[in-house]
């Protein structure tokens, strides 16, 4: 008995730590976190859905760059692909173009000490975002900054959910082929990815470069309206709802992991009462360990007030996408869940422009004909699954 007491005891004093480090890291953070709304802007873009379509693009740019390439990924690995891609940047570099790599902490854990030697050795300015350090080590292992960004040469710039590892290319054993959105843009938004890049950049380095005329050339406008936003761990869901909000026909959500917070999912559920058709399309085979338990509870209550929950067969459905009527395409770097909401930092692009949207409709199309639609028997309970909700649920903002 006495053990069980002393065990329990531990348990709750790590928890209290963990909870008080979580506030307290979080409310230093934000205090030099900015989330930003952009102006809108005039660009010219292109949806990629394929990763070797698009990193067939994205490296020929990479070798035309004349002048800087800055790119920032959660994800860089240790595998072939991973290497082409630094060996790319390690070229560019000798040839005396300025390179700037950041990579999320937790996200390049399987970056080797030594491609990352190879990398400053040849003039790649590289470092880690989010490295964990105290005072608050729970938070800062927890935070993670999901932002995917490359600008070349401050003219040509992208964003979305690709990483840098074989799988993306289609290549990986498990869950291929790959399904993601990602922007490719030219035009007056690209400086807004530039300023983001810069930014992130003096946060992990303490270089600030953000006013460097240089890195900031004259664009012109293009003919697609946009508009960028950042967050920092706040203020997405307040973006979130508000584009639920403005939705008199169809919302259709795209994300790999579904767990809303309570005022998303109340938004979602008024939407469904004013006969607003919702779609979720998700992946049916998951990377995590109970994100798609995390889901089911949201998911039985819009099943029955007629929601449709598709899931996506054809490899694995990695999509961060949502569209509004037909006026309204969110792609960016967040998921529909909780961590991006409250702890990620995250980039996401608002388009408005028609020609644009028809695209984004033709890929969704493809989406829901690659996926089968979930009914609320698939979700009877068990006892087995009755726990790992109950788990997933305590563990839901960390998922």
């Amino acid at each position: 008995m006495k053990i069980i007491t002393k065990l329990a005891s531990i348990f709750l004093l790590i928890f209290t730590w963990c909870w008080v480090d979580l506030k307290l890291g979080h409310k230093r953070y934000m205090k030099q976190a900015t989330n930003v709304k952009y102006p809108p802007r005039n660009s010219d873009m292109t949806v990629f859905t394929s990763g070797k379509i698009l990193f067939d693009d994205f490296m020929k740019e990479v070798k035309q760059a004349k002048d800087s390439i800055h790119i920032l990924f959660y994800i860089v690995k240790n595998d072939k692909f991973s290497k082409d891609f630094l060996n790319l940047l390690q070229s560019k570099a000798e040839e005396g173009v300025e390179v700037r790599l950041l990579v999320d902490w937790v996200g390049g854990k399987k970056m080797s000490r030594k491609s990352i030697q190879e990398l400053t050795k040849s003039g790649v300015h590289f470092s880690f975002s989010f490295k964990p350090k105290l005072p608050f080590l729970f938070y800062t292992i927890q935070k993670r900054n999901h932002r995917k960004i490359t600008v070349i040469d401050g003219k040509i710039g992208y964003l979305g959910g690709f990483n840098i590892g074989k799988e993306y290319i289609n290549q990986g054993e498990k869950l291929n082929p790959w399904r993601d959105y990602h922007l490719k843009m030219t035009g007056e938004g690209v400086k807004d990815l530039q300023e983001v890049f810069l930014t992130d950049w003096f946060h992990d380095t303490n270089e600030d470069y953000r006013g460097t005329p240089a890195y900031f050339p004259t664009l012109n406008p293009g003919s697609q309206a946009n508009q960028v936003f950042v967050t920092n761990g706040s203020d997405l869901e307040l973006s979130m709802t508000r584009l639920i909000q403005q939705a008199n026909k169809k919302i259709i959500i795209g994300t790999p992991y579904f767990i809303p917070s309570e005022t998303l999912f109340h938004e979602l559920r008024e939407a469904l009462a004013r006969n607003v058709s919702v779609t979720v399309i998700v992946p049916e085979n998951s990377d995590h360990a109970l994100v798609k338990e995390a889901s089911f509870p949201y998911f039985r209550v819009l099943l029955k007030e007629g929601a449709e929950i598709m899931q996506f067969q054809k490899g694995f459905y990695h999509s961060k996408v949502i569209l509004i009527d037909d006026t309204i395409c969110d792609i960016g770097t967040a998921n529909f869940d909780k961590r991006s909401y409250f702890l990620n930092s995250e980039i996401n692009c608002l388009v408005f422009d028609p020609t644009f949207i028809r695209d984004v409709e033709k890929e969704l199309a493809v989406d829901l004909a690659e996926s089968k639609p979930l009914s609320g028997d698939a979700l009877s309970m068990n006892v087995v699954r009755s726990v790992k909700e109950s788990l997933a649920s305590i563990l839901s903002p960390f998922l």
